[in-house]
């Protein structure tokens, strides 16, 4: 697979199994090459519970995508979600050998690094260390310090952490369908990498992703991530009452509530009623939509309460941290009808449902741009940034090794810093015979 190519993003979700492959086109959007979709049977609310299950729904959307697209699908870049997700503030500092020289990309990285370092609780693992602003000698607020002089640089830092075993057993069932992980994410920072503006970022919002077994929230406030949280509930607990209210099988309970659900009971008039086979020779059943929506929404209720109640632990209440652009939905669940005037009307919130369709190329297939796709779309959208990054990088090493064979041609005609110069390129020199001789 040539990596600098096109990229792979796979969201493993509770009811669907998304690959989904693309590259970056001359106008730095994303033009998809191929999408691969299967139904999700081992995963529960977020979490893997059937590895064997898993690995079979990720081949099938895997195969799905290479045939769309006619290529090999290698290394992917991979969200995580599920009930054991929880995010820490937390501060930090570096003391800098040379105050003198200039803050580089390197102090960033030892800064972050150490915070990788912190002791949590047993069985879990830090998958993000996002920095939020920095201090350089005690100089607050900054956001790139790179370029400036100091010798203590500090930073806040939002820290997203998940149990090891979970981490675990999604990279298992990777490997296990025959592909390498790229990258663990966030699914909901993958969500808002695809759904978000940069405005709305810096303006403050609240992104809330329903999908079928959680409901991830990420809070963003001048361009800043401030706050991430996953919620164990989703559009399946809806479809799952519905099942139970109206005495049906979950396959009509769900077409239901795509069909006629609503998330407004105040819609519906008495006499409006929709009629379900029964069962093997048993008479049909007769459902009136008033009742279905107010079983719809008693759910969506509880479930716009907990997130708002994560909006307020975030400090929305307080002036400086108000978020001005309100709440943008995302997600499968979002496509509920009036789902948007009943999140308005609990939160007091200005409200839009968001599509991913902003980064990506004019030509693109209608059905990539639903809020379903929104955090498959963001975890293509990572892969491709990692990727870019690698072939900069791998440049930068192809530059620097030009560079030190260059200054070995000119080290014989200067005798000055001969034995310097010479020892990079000794170096340099024997790990390649190294190489050739292993290759041998």
């Amino acid at each position: 697979m040539e990596q600098g190519n096109y990229s792979v993003g796979l969201d493993i979700g509770t009811t669907k199994i998304v690959a989904i492959i693309g590259k970056e086109n001359e106008y730095g959007k994303i033009e998809i090459l191929g999408i691969g979709r299967s139904k999700s049977l081992g995963v529960h609310r977020g979490v893997v519970n059937n590895i064997t299950q898993t690995i079979k729904s990720i081949q099938q959307a895997v195969e799905e995508a290479e045939i769309n697209s006619g290529l090999k699908i290698g290394s992917v870049v991979v969200g995580i979600a599920g009930q054991h997700i929880r995010s820490l503030q937390h501060s930090d500092y570096i003391t800098r050998a040379d105050s003198e020289e200039v803050i580089n990309e390197d102090d960033l990285d030892r800064l972050c690094n150490q915070v990788y370092k912190l002791v949590m609780l047993p069985g879990e693992e830090i998958i993000h260390v996002l920095p939020q602003e920095y201090k350089v000698d005690g100089q607050a607020e900054i956001k790139e310090p790179i370029g400036m002089y100091g010798g203590r640089l500090e930073a806040n830092f939002h820290v997203v952490v998940g149990q090891v075993s979970s981490i675990k057993n999604v990279g298992r069932c990777i490997k296990s369908a025959g592909l390498d992980l790229g990258k663990i994410t966030l699914e909901p920072l993958a969500s808002s990498d695809a759904v978000l503006s940069q405005e709305e970022k810096e303006a403050g919002v609240a992104l809330i992703d329903i999908g079928g077994g959680t409901t991830d929230l990420a809070i963003f406030k001048d361009g800043i991530i401030r706050h991430t949280a996953v919620i164990p509930f989703g559009g399946g607990v809806i479809t799952e009452d519905i099942k139970e209210g109206c005495s049906i099988i979950e396959k009509q309970a769900e077409l239901l509530k795509i069909k006629f659900g609503s998330a407004w009971p105040g819609e519906n008039k008495d006499n409006e009623i929709v009629s379900i086979p029964g069962l093997r020779g048993r008479e049909p059943k007769e459902i009136t939509l008033k009742n279905l929506s107010k079983i719809i929404h008693a759910r969506v209720v509880e479930i716009i309460e907990q997130v708002y109640v994560e909006i307020k632990n975030y400090g929305h209440d307080e002036q400086k941290k108000k978020l001005i652009a309100g709440i943008v939905l995302t997600g499968g669940g979002s496509q509920l009808k009036h789902l948007k005037q009943l999140v308005e009307y609990i939160t007091g919130m200005d409200t839009r449902i968001g599509y991913p369709n902003e980064h990506l190329a004019g030509d693109s297939d209608d059905e990539v741009a639903s809020p379903l796709y929104a955090t498959a779309v963001g975890l293509l959208m990572n892969a491709v940034k990692n990727d870019r990054k690698d072939l900069v990088s791998h440049k930068q090493v192809e530059e620097q090794e030009e560079m030190v064979m260059v200054d070995h041609d000119q080290t014989t005609s200067t005798p000055t810093h001969k034995g310097e110069r010479k020892s990079v390129f000794d170096k340099w020199s024997e790990k390649l015979k190294d190489f050739l001789d292993n290759a041998e």
